[in-house]
């Protein structure tokens, strides 16, 4: 998970940080209930009416983009 990667940095970085790189507003939705509240994927694929599987292909590639940004 992200947030243990990064436990440097704060929920308000890196909720910054989603909202300047993620320009698609339901992947930072989806981003920052992962990184910020620790929520499952599954408990996100639930919320967003998405399969599991598609919620954490959203949050791989997204945590790879912000990957750059955050080392």
């Amino acid at each position: 998970m992200m947030k243990k990667r990064y436990a440097e940095y704060t929920n308000s970085q890196i909720s910054d940080i989603i909202d300047e790189h993620i320009h698609h507003e339901r992947n930072r939705r989806i981003l920052k209930r992962r990184f910020i509240d620790g929520v499952t994927f599954e408990r996100i694929a639930e919320e967003f009416e998405l399969s599991v599987r598609h919620t954490k292909s959203i949050i791989y590639k997204n945590e790879w983009n912000l990957f750059k940004y955050l080392s």
